[in-house]
This record gives structure tokens, sequence and C-alpha cells, in this order.
């Protein structure tokens, strides 16, 4: 997944503005105008590479060149040099900290969602490992699309992409009958219909009344396996989706992953995921 380009050009560009103000009056002291360098982008730590597309876009802009020794997706040890630029040497100052912000953010969200699906693939399970919701305001295309280069599933991108009928629409809709009723008679047969269940009765209850995936919130491991259980029992496992959200951790996916759900989703992902240490160095000037 890639934004179209001249939608990437304008959140690049607001991501500058906000950095840089009225300009780099550092740079713009200490920098001839006109002296190219040679930098490189090192990442200190074992890393999944993302953002290395957005970085080359961000640098062209300030009509520098991001020669990318290395691709999104691609899984480097410490000291590894993930690109190299040149250009001139305020440009490459001026975008520095933008750069390097968006690569290491990019990056960590990306080898937390890798490490988090090799964990998953030795139980021999085919589980999608999902990004949700939570992200940073602002943030939610290079969040999602840092998920997808770490191999996962990016799940809702936005409210109107899928029905997803939570505790709080289930109140205020006096019921789940009277929430799924509304819910097909207002919305297009393209939209998929999620509903969060919080027990082994409830996810029986939605799938006979027809959803396509059934989230399972908050439930042990344990709660999970009686709802699976339920399911198969009435001949519903294969009918439906089965998603496991909430309370899942990098300790405990694994004994999520034994119950066979179809896709695991966390917020930690795209709210806690660790930044990559990486740095830019000029290693030569002209």
């Amino acid at each position: 997944m890639e934004l179209p380009e001249v939608l990437l050009h304008e959140r690049l560009l607001e991501f500058l503005k906000e950095d840089i103000g009225f300009g780099d009056i550092t740079s713009e002291a200490t920098a001839t105008l006109g002296k190219r360098v040679n930098a490189q982008i090192i990442a200190k730590e074992p890393c999944v590479v993302a953002g290395l597309h957005e970085v080359k876009k961000l640098f062209e802009m300030l009509k520098a060149e991001i020669l990318k020794s290395v691709s999104d997706g691609d899984e480097v040890p410490a000291d590894t040099v993930v690109a190299e630029v040149v250009g001139d040497s305020r440009a490459v100052l001026m975008a520095e900290r933008t750069a390097l912000n968006i690569i290491v953010r990019m990056s960590g969200i990306a080898t937390a969602t890798r490490r988090l699906l090799n964990k998953v693939k030795k139980h021999g399970q085919t589980i999608r490992i999902a990004a949700t919701r939570k992200t940073a305001p602002g943030l939610r295309y290079f969040d999602k699309r840092s998920v997808a280069i770490g191999g996962g599933d990016t799940h809702r991108f936005r409210l109107d992409d899928a029905v997803l009928i939570k505790d709080n629409h289930i109140v205020v809709a006096g019921g789940v009958e009277n929430a799924l009723r509304n819910v097909r008679s207002k919305i297009s047969f393209t939209k998929k219909v999620e509903i969060e269940v919080k027990k082994p009765e409830e996810a029986l209850k939605a799938a006979q009344l027809g959803v396509d995936i059934i989230m399972l919130d908050n439930m042990t491991p344990e709660k999970v396996r009686e709802s699976m259980a339920i399911l198969e029992k009435n001949g519903l496992r294969d009918k439906v989706i089965i998603e496991i959200s909430g309370g899942v951790t990098e300790e405990n996916i694994s004994a999520y992953a034994e119950t066979g759900p179809d896709v695991i989703s966390l917020g930690s992902l795209t709210h806690s995921a660790k930044a990559i240490d990486m740095s830019l160095e000029i290693v030569k000037t002209d």
C-alpha cells in the first residue's frame, strides 16, 4: 500500500512546515550555500526498515537524492547503513529531523509487527496480526503502512471502511438485535459487519445472527477456547471470522494463537511501539 504521490507530497510538506517554520537559521548560518554533502542514515539496532519510500520523497522535495542501500521490509542488523543521501548541505540538514522522525517510528512499528508475526508462526497457525485505529492523529497512513511493511494487516483505516458494532453501539441501539437490524437496513451490502462480544454465549448469538466477523474482546485464552468450542458445537465456527482483541501482549500472544483465531489485533502496535534508534551522519563534503 502506498499513498498516491500527490497526497503523500501534501502530507510531507505539512511535516516540513511544522519543523522548519520560517527557515533553518542554524544551517543557514553555518553551511555555505551550494555546498554538497554525502550523508548516511544508520540503524543503530536490529530492525525491520520502514519509511524509506517516504523519506526518499521528502529529500527529493528539497532537491536532495536518497540512494537506498536496503528496501522497506528488510531485516537489518545493528550499524547498517539503510540509506545514503546526497545533496545541498542546507537541504540535508533542514530535512534531517523530519526524515528521522518518520523512519524511526515507522521502523519501530514494522519491527514490532514482524516480531509478533514470527511468534504466531511458531505455532503453525495462519493468523493475521492486525493494527487498530489507535494511531497518532495525522499519522494513520504512516502507522498503518508500517504494519503492512512488517507483514501485518491494516484492519480499518477509517470508520467508513466497515461496520464494527461495539458495546456502546449496542447500548444506544437498545440491544444486539436492534443494532444489527438498524445496520442492515442502512448500510450497503458491500460493507462487512463485525460485532464485539465479551462472553462465549454472546459469540454464539452473534454467529447465529449472521455477522461476518466476531471480535472476542478482552477475553482470557480460556474464554476464547470456550467461545471456539461453542461455535464448533453449533456448526458455526467456519461461518465467521474470529478476531481476538484486548489484553493481548507480546508475552501472552502465543497462548492466544494456540486457540486458533483468524486475526489477533493489538493497539500497542501503533500506540506503544518503540522507535528504532537511527542517526543521520554527514560523511563527506565537497
